[in-house]
């Protein structure tokens, strides 16, 4: 299609050059008007050349996304997990998420959400039979249409069942495990028409999510997560009023102690001063005494 408006672009500058360039006689003296006139029709066809020239850009861009998509299969699954990054990296905190990690039973999911046990961690899976998808959507005849809807049910429930056999592991994980569509068309797509395998997902405990319900769920997540971490800080307060409690009551109870010698102390340093004052007049009358010699 941009070939053909390139094509159709370089037939109109052409005429419209010839037309410029050719001076008859009698149009002699509207020379400095075709001049101007020419240079208006100039920065015009440079502007639809630029035009044409972002539309080819453009036209090759979209080629591009679709060949990712719907072309080499090793490419669609590096955008998958590289669009699930972004998604979890920019909604979940670092220390709540881990990608390609093992699990005990030596499989490697695209994304772990780290929850508490239980419900335990959270497995999260980007890939797709897309290519059945997109046999679907190139059918030709309601025979071919028929026989891909069938192929592509056929691999969503066996993608479905390899990340609940996968992903689920009892009393180590999560009950649930989710599988991300990277498409919001198809991910309405298998609501609208495939309802059964949405169904048989959810009996499987594989929850379907796409960019934008990925997003509220991880956002409820990170919800869950910090009540959760506020609990626990709450608990670790607690306990240590409990203890500041309990060390206010025994540095009470030794102070009481110390008030009780401290008042001791004093009823004898007064009975002691009682008896100083008995002495001195008793010593002063001694020293009043003469002695004969």
């Amino acid at each position: 299609m941009t070939t053909y408006i390139l094509i159709a672009l370089g037939i109109i500058i052409g005429l419209l050059l010839v037309l410029l360039f050719r001076k008859p006689p009698a149009a002699a003296d509207l020379s400095p008007q075709i001049n101007r006139l020419r240079d208006v029709i100039s920065e015009r066809l440079g502007a639809l050349a630029q035009n044409a020239n972002d539309l080819k850009a453009i036209s090759g861009d979209i080629a591009n996304f679709k060949n990712i998509l719907m072309g080499n299969k090793q490419a669609r699954g590096q955008f998958g997990e590289r669009q699930l990054e972004d998604l979890v990296t920019d909604v979940m905190p670092p220390e709540t998420y881990e990608f390609q990690c093992s699990f005990d039973n030596g499989t490697r999911p695209d994304c772990v959400i780290k929850l508490p046990y239980p419900p335990g961690d959270m497995a999260i899976d980007s890939k797709f039979p897309f290519e059945n998808y997109a046999k679907m959507q190139s059918a030709e005849t309601e025979t071919d249409r028929e026989m891909s809807r069938k192929q592509f049910e056929i691999a969503v429930r066996t993608h479905i069942d390899a990340i609940a056999s996968k992903y689920i592991i009892s009393g180590k994980t999560a009950e649930s495990a989710m599988m991300f569509i990277g498409a919001e068309s198809i991910f309405e797509a298998l609501h609208r028409e495939f309802p059964g395998l949405v169904d048989y997902a959810a009996r499987r405990r594989v929850f379907i999510v796409s960019p934008a319900t990925l997003w509220a769920t991880l956002n409820t997540v990170r919800s869950v997560l910090s009540d959760i971490k506020i609990k626990r800080v709450a608990g670790q307060i607690k306990k240590e009023l409990e203890l500041l409690l309990t060390d206010l009551s025994r540095l009470s109870d030794r102070a009481a102690k110390m008030a009780t010698h401290f008042r001791q102390t004093t009823d004898d340093l007064e009975q002691l001063q009682t008896s100083i004052n008995k002495i001195t007049p008793r010593a002063e009358k001694l020293r009043e005494l003469e002695f004969g010699e």
